[in-house]
């Protein structure tokens, strides 16, 4: 049975961040994800997991200046040490949290940019950022984002993610499988999961389009679901979607499935 974790960045923004972590409990979910953690010691941070039985899941390296627009530096030139230094960072966050996944942000590319260029330099990254997550038994995430919501963003397809793992060669790295994303670009998301299972180290879900609750909209999941088990995937699947409402009352969708689950 799918094993679901709220995105703390994306539900219940009706409560301050660090109140997120009692909200997310009080509604049964065991597993916590967000974007970032850096506001936050990681101290601090642990607190809240510890204090409501929380495990941490997933979060991402540090992008650059998210403030102003910038998504990821893995395939930046001349933003190479800061690039590392971010990996370091989010190293030291997960030894204290616990997480073992960081989800490493391509970057976003002006329309003239040398696209062969920033590929080889992403890919001379990433082969960094698995080898020294690899020391401290973390796994490395590359994430396909739509052109819709991040237009110029390098990565966008699942067979492209998966073409990277594949150059790179290195075990700790792994594919985000959004399929809010995947829907929107490529579509056909139960035979790519059947294709790709084996690179994917993380779902997410989100209905489509509105990035809403995954109870409406063009996506199936429930059919998903069963097929993401029956295809033996035992990660956490998150819930990375903006709530149409209140974020407790909008989770009759998950109470549904697990009653009909254990049927």
């Amino acid at each position: 049975m799918p094993r679901f974790a709220a995105n703390l960045s994306l539900m219940y923004t009706e409560h301050d961040f660090l109140d997120r972590f009692a909200a997310a409990a009080a509604d049964g979910f065991m597993a916590v994800e967000y974007l970032f953690p850096y506001d936050y010691s990681p101290g601090k941070l642990k607190a809240q997991l510890d204090q409501h039985g929380l495990t941490q899941i997933l979060f991402n390296a540090p992008p650059g200046d998210w403030a102003t627009g910038e998504r990821g530096l893995a395939s930046l030139p001349g933003r190479e040490q800061e690039f590392r230094d971010s990996i370091a960072r989010a190293l030291d966050y997960a030894s204290v949290l616990g997480n073992t996944c960081i989800h490493v942000m391509a970057g976003l590319l002006p329309a003239e940019a040398d696209q062969a260029r920033h590929w080889g330099l992403y890919l001379d990254n990433l082969a960094y950022a698995a080898e020294k997550a690899a020391t401290a038994g973390c796994t490395i995430l590359i994430e396909p984002i739509n052109t819709r919501d991040m237009p110029g963003f390098l990565l966008n397809r699942q067979d492209e993610a998966q073409a990277a793992r594949a150059h790179v060669g290195a075990d700790n790295l792994r594919v985000q499988f959004d399929c809010y994303h995947c829907q929107i670009v490529e579509g056909d998301l139960s035979m790519t999961l059947q294709r790709d299972m084996p690179g994917i180290g993380h779902i997410q879900i989100a209905g489509v389009p509105d990035r809403h609750e995954p109870d409406r909209g063009e996506i199936n999941y429930p059919y998903l679901f069963e097929l993401i088990d029956t295809l033996g995937y035992t990660g956490w699947i998150g819930c990375e979607y903006r709530p149409r409402g209140n974020t407790s009352h909008g989770l009759r969708w998950l109470r549904d499935w697990q009653a009909m689950s254990i049927r």
